[in-house]
């Protein structure tokens, strides 16, 4: 009979390996909640289980709000910030009240993705209380050109008081259309929805979580083929959810709704088909 031995220094190490690896990612929606939103841009609260659909202007669109909050094995990551909407005590933004449900902090969020720069996704960038980045300890990762056509648009779609701030802070601009972000994280800049719009891949061990943004913002949109005359290059946006939608259903992607009322998340390979 064989006894074995390990020495101190070894200890930490042996029991690190032995401990069972995570592996999934995991998902957090961070709904600001209904609103609807006509061509003034105004996004109007919509209380879905108690306003009347009838109720809504006319030509507007019903779509949800929300963010979503990735823990990977390296980071935890932000995809968009919302509008920013203050939670119901008034105190702070809904967002970071959902984060502190979820036993995260704002310092605690390492990277903060933004798709685009219009002002339903870049409303949480920056703590109103103190006019400085809300995720202090974050790198933001926006696309150069998009935040130079921002500052040179500055309107309706746009609110560039809460980007500036960011510009002159901890950030990243991504110059090619598209590339890499610490070897796990895509991005592809499309000119879909708006001039510089990009979407990200986030892939580790087995996974694939595809945040389409507002080029791919609801699950019903990747199942009918329609050009919105409120993208950029509406039959562009067509055509991408098509082809994403089937590389998603070969590869097992998830796929990530940014604006959909019902359905956050959706994966095609374990759907049937319509």
């Amino acid at each position: 009979m064989h006894e074995w031995f390990i020495s101190e220094r070894l200890l930490p190490l042996f029991l690190i390996i032995l401990q069972p690896q995570i592996t999934a990612m995991k998902i957090i929606p961070l709904s600001e909640g209904s609103f609807t939103v006509d061509a003034t841009k105004k996004f109007i609260p919509f209380r879905l289980s108690e306003d009347e659909m009838s109720s809504r202007s006319h030509g507007s669109l019903l779509v949800e709000i929300q963010p979503f909050l990735i823990l990977t094995s390296k980071d935890i990551l932000l995809l968009d910030t919302g509008l920013g909407f203050n939670h119901q005590s008034g105190d702070q933004m809904q967002l970071i009240a959902h984060l502190a449900a979820n036993g995260i902090q704002s310092g605690d969020v390492t990277k903060v993705l933004m798709s685009h720069l219009h002002k339903d996704h870049t409303g949480g960038m920056v703590n109103p209380a103190t006019g400085k980045p809300t995720f202090e300890n974050a790198t933001y990762y926006i696309q150069e050109r998009e935040a130079a056509f921002a500052r040179e648009k500055d309107g309706p779609s746009y609110d560039f008081s809460k980007v500036e701030p960011v510009l002159a802070g901890n950030v990243t601009l991504l110059k090619a259309d598209e590339g890499s972000i610490d070897d796990y994280i895509h991005y592809q800049v499309t000119g879909a929805h708006s001039r510089f719009h990009q979407v990200f891949w986030i892939r580790e061990a087995e996974e694939i979580l595809f945040f389409g943004a507002d080029d791919a913002p609801q699950y019903q949109q990747m199942k009918h083929r329609f050009a919105a005359k409120y993208d950029y290059d509406g039959k562009k946006a067509m055509e991408l959810r098509s082809k994403w939608w089937e590389e998603g259903k070969t590869e097992g992607w998830q796929f990530l709704f940014y604006h959909d009322t019902r359905k956050p998340v959706a994966r095609p390979d374990k759907e049937a088909d319509l």
